[in-house]
């Protein structure tokens, strides 16, 4: 790869496509969790969540932040790290709010029934409830939602590429363009919190695909979530690789930093690998919200 260029502040080179791809990846990653929520808050439910799923993804993420700070890696690396954790705490207390709700509905009617106070109009299944409720819940045609889903891709990827040149253009007036990461060195400590939170983050896809397999079905799930997931990976290895300049000038440089970054690039790839599989049951089982036609 040749070094980008510093001629021009509207040159496309590189080093600019490193850092649009970065923008990108925070702005995916910023809505990423937004569509699951949401789909929460609209079924008042989250059972089509692996709770495992989401811990092992905190863990990940917690690992990430610890890693990432250590070994000095890309700023975009440690803000993407602590806004993550942000949002699975969030998401985690959304699940087990509804989790606890749905429990003691249960509880509740088992009480019921054990008294005998039960009269004819009241339902005796808590599975009827939800399929009365899901019938309820309005559904669009596959190519609807799937035009849906590629407008709000292209909207966020969008304004993370302006995010990107508004940023460009204020730095734009600077004397000196930024230096270049200059003896970059492996920490072995966060070597270490990288390939683990690697490790996490490829640990945490199993027990959704297990879950989707035993269910038979994705409902529940957001395909926007892994959509958003899927996009803010791909931009952040993208924004990795095309850091030219992110090992110095010295001789070698370059692989230095493809090696300190190794774990990160590990992790975001093996991801990709097992949401691929998560798509694959979104198109056999389907995921309740759409109608073929």
């Amino acid at each position: 790869m040749f070094p980008p260029s510093q001629n021009g502040p509207f040159e496309l080179n590189l080093q600019a496509l490193s850092g649009v791809a970065g923008s990108i990846s925070i702005a995916c990653w910023i809505v990423v969790f937004t569509p699951q929520i949401l789909q929460n808050l609209r079924r008042g439910s989250a059972e089509g969540l692996s709770i495992t799923f989401l811990l092992i993804w905190l863990a990940g993420d917690v690992f990430n932040i610890v890693g990432a700070v250590a070994q000095g890696v890309l700023p975009t690396m440690v803000i993407l790290a602590a806004y993550y954790t942000l949002a699975d705490v969030v998401l985690l207390a959304q699940c087990f709010w509804y989790n606890s709700r749905g429990q003691k509905k249960e509880e509740d009617e088992e009480h019921l029934v054990e008294a005998g106070h039960l009269n004819p109009a009241t339902p005796l299944l808590k599975g009827e409830d939800e399929d009365v409720v899901m019938e309820m819940l309005p559904q669009q045609p596959a190519w609807m939602a799937a035009l849906s889903n590629a407008f709000a891709v292209i909207l966020v990827c969008t304004a993370g590429a302006l995010g990107w040149l508004l940023t460009f253009e204020i730095q734009a007036g600077d004397a000196l363009p930024p230096k270049a990461e200059e003896g970059l060195t492996f920490s072995p400590l966060g070597q270490t919190f990288g390939y683990l939170c690697a490790f996490l983050y490829l640990a945490s896809r199993i027990p959704q695909i297990l879950l989707n397999a035993r269910r038979q079905s994705c409902e529940g799930v957001s395909i926007l979530f892994f959509i958003f997931a899927c996009a803010g990976n791909v931009t952040y290895v993208l924004s990795i690789l095309a850091n030219t300049g992110g090992g110095g000038e010295e001789q070698g440089g370059y692989s230095r930093y493809l090696a300190v970054n190794a774990s990160w690039l590990l992790g975001s790839v093996g991801t990709l690998v097992l949401d691929a599989i998560i798509f694959a049951q979104f198109f056999v089982y389907g995921d309740g919200e759409t109608l073929e036609v």
